[in-house]
């Protein structure tokens, strides 16, 4: 693994646990009124773009962490609609 590699994975796991403390506040609190439907919509197609582009270039890095975080993100979306 290079150093970019594990810089990637570093970068990832960063913006991926960012998420996090807004899944579990939304699942517990079984409220998702605040949270902007489109900013999260974009964020779930970005994502899935990204996860594509890492399956293509077959870089487990950005395909490992961009594919967590849309579980995250998908999740706070699903929350979204679940609990208006």
């Amino acid at each position: 693994m290079s150093s970019l590699d594990i810089l990637g994975i570093i970068a990832g796991t960063c913006t991926t646990l960012a998420f996090l403390p807004q899944a579990i506040k939304t699942w517990q609190s079984r409220s998702a009124g605040d949270l902007s439907v489109g900013t999260f919509t974009l964020l779930v197609i970005g994502l899935i773009l990204w996860l594509i582009y890492g399956i293509g270039l077959y870089n487990w890095p950005i395909i490992l962490t961009n594919g967590l975080t849309l579980l995250i993100a998908g999740s706070i979306l699903y929350f979204k609609f679940r609990y208006p």
